[in-house]
């Protein structure tokens, strides 16, 4: 077997006699050796691989030896450099050293001085890549353990966020709920005064203003609930350029100051949404857009098919497939990294006092998010902002929207009225009996049973609240689809949890109002129900 080289020797020197007898001699032990008999013969050879040590003629044909020092370490920093000479001087000596020379050596050559030299500067060229390499280890170990601390720093506060946000949001929609409730009582005796008064009332236009409010106050509570990602309440396959259309011509007429320029994909595919949570998130856009251009501008909004792969929706933890994308751009001011990386924060705003909330934008986030959907944002500043929506496609057909008569419709059928606030109680019982109706009236889920199971051939219709302590709306509902299942039920409530109305929804609930509500939504949606 052939005994493997201890180290490689690249012996450069223009005599050949000279640099057969060194091969021979280093090869006898155990030296792997190559030579050249030129300055650039050696810069080749030292470009294919690496030599321990280089023993350089300090006279060549086409250079000095000294002249060599430079390229030779540039190409390998850790071969190390042995002058040979015949003709020493302590100038030549001390040049050769700072130009990267390790030793000095002069002929005639002592090869016990030579050889004991070459393995004293190959140990400390070992020393030096081994404690290099370990260097390299520690710093890499160090940057590994600050990468962790870092992206375990990053989870904490992602965590955080997480959890202030879901703390943030509990309470928005518990706040809502109980708003929403109370503004419904507000609503609704409005409601009653206005249903036996016209315009020559002494007190109408102080009543219409009251009920402006409560219109403003819901779209608050709205906002407060997008936010909180307190789930859909009725989702129906949908073309997304209606809604869009829609939502642009109304904003359109109330801002001359904007104009709004469309491109729509005709062959959009569904989505299912809540139509109402949609439109909500489009006019949060629209409104964000006026006012990032206050002495008016553009807006351009288009829909497409699009598929995405695992690596774009990665980050947000969905499935790949295929989406509608709307993007919706402005030709607005524009929004710095920072302002950008802080907009769908709850409460964060840059406008002026009594010009925003904060809510907006936050509502946009959870509302496009509890839709299994994504947003993005584009942003420089002085150069306006593109908001990107991403929705998941469905297969299913479009549902078409009934319209009904932009009028109170009465009925005289019997209405089975569930909820635990008596506020709403006591107006919703009056509202329905001007209406027409019959009404019986529960406290609670249990009663409703009750009086359902007495009275389940005589009652048409049953509205029932879906948050309520003890038995609340999903469980009382079905339970009252054991007793019945054809019954009609009207959901109502001023705070949906996560998928909760839905839910109800999909185990055959006929229909879904959120309070606080106008006489005439509630007579249309009873109307729609009964006569289906």
């Amino acid at each position: 077997m052939k005994k493997k080289a201890e180290a490689s020797i690249l012996i450069v020197d223009d005599d050949e006699n000279t640099r057969k007898s060194l091969t021979l001699i280093f090869k006898r032990k155990g030296y792997e050796i190559e030579t050249a008999g030129t300055g650039n013969e050696a810069i080749k050879k030292a470009q294919k691989r690496f030599f321990n040590v280089v023993l350089l003629d300090i006279k060549l044909p086409d250079m000095k030896g000294i002249e060599l020092l430079a390229p030779l370490k540039e190409i390998h920093p850790d071969m190390v450099m042995i002058m040979v000479t015949a003709h020493a001087s302590l100038e030549t000596a001390i040049s050769a050293l700072n130009q990267g020379a390790s030793f000095y050596i002069t002929k005639p050559l002592n090869m016990d001085e030579v050889l004991s030299t070459i393995r004293e500067v190959m140990e400390k060229q070992h020393l030096v890549i081994e404690n290099r390499q370990l260097l390299q280890e520690v710093q890499h170990e160090l940057a590994e353990r600050k990468r962790a601390e870092d992206r375990k720093k990053e989870l904490e506060t992602q965590l955080l966020n997480a959890q202030k946000m879901e703390a943030i949001g509990t309470m928005a929609g518990g706040i809502a709920h109980d708003f929403n409730n109370l503004l419904m009582g507000i609503m609704g005796n409005v409601s009653l005064i206005l249903l036996n008064a016209d315009s020559n009332h002494p007190h109408y236009s102080e009543l219409k203003n009251i009920e402006q409010c409560v219109q403003r106050g819901a779209e608050l509570t709205k906002q407060l609930l997008g936010f909180a990602m307190g789930g859909k309440y009725e989702t129906k396959p949908t073309n997304l350029n209606e809604i869009i259309k829609k939502s642009s011509e109304m904003f359109s007429r109330a801002r001359k100051e904007i104009s709004i320029h469309e491109k729509y994909d005709t062959a959009l595919r569904p989505v299912e949404v809540d139509r109402g949570q949609l439109e909500q998130v489009l006019v949060n856009l629209y409104v964000n857009a006026w006012h990032a251009m206050p002495g008016g501008g553009n807006i351009y909004i288009q829909t497409e098919n699009v598929t995405l792969n695992e690596k774009e929706v990665k980050p947000y933890n969905l499935k790949p497939g295929n989406y509608v994308k709307t993007s919706i751009t402005d030709t607005g001011i524009g929004m710095d990294e920072k302002t950008r990386q802080r907009i769908f924060e709850p409460f964060f705003t840059t406008k002026k006092m009594g010009r925003g909330t904060g809510l907006g934008l936050a509502s946009v986030y959870g509302i496009i998010k509890n839709h299994g959907g994504f947003i993005q944002v584009h942003s420089e500043k002085g150069k306006g902002t593109t908001f990107y929506i991403y929705l998941p496609a469905s297969q299913k057909e479009i549902v078409k929207e009934k319209k009904l008569p932009e009028r109170i419709l009465e009925g005289r059928e019997t209405v089975l009225l569930v909820d635990d606030e008596n506020i709403f109680l006591d107006v919703g019982e009056k509202l329905l009996n001007k209406m027409g109706y019959t009404v019986l009236t529960a406290k609670s889920g249990k009663e409703a049973i009750e009086i359902y199971e007495k009275n389940k051939d005589g009652i048409d219709i049953v509205i029932l609240d879906m948050i309520m302590p003890g038995m609340g709306g999903g469980e009382t509902f079905d339970l009252l689809k054991k007793i019945n299942p054809d019954i009609k039920v009207l959901l109502s409530t001023g705070y949906s949890l996560e998928g909760q109305a839905a839910g109800i929804l999909e185990r055959g609930c006929s229909g879904f109002i959120q309070k606080p509500f106008r006489v005439k939504d509630l007579s249309q949606k009873i109307r729609l129900i009964l006569d289906s």
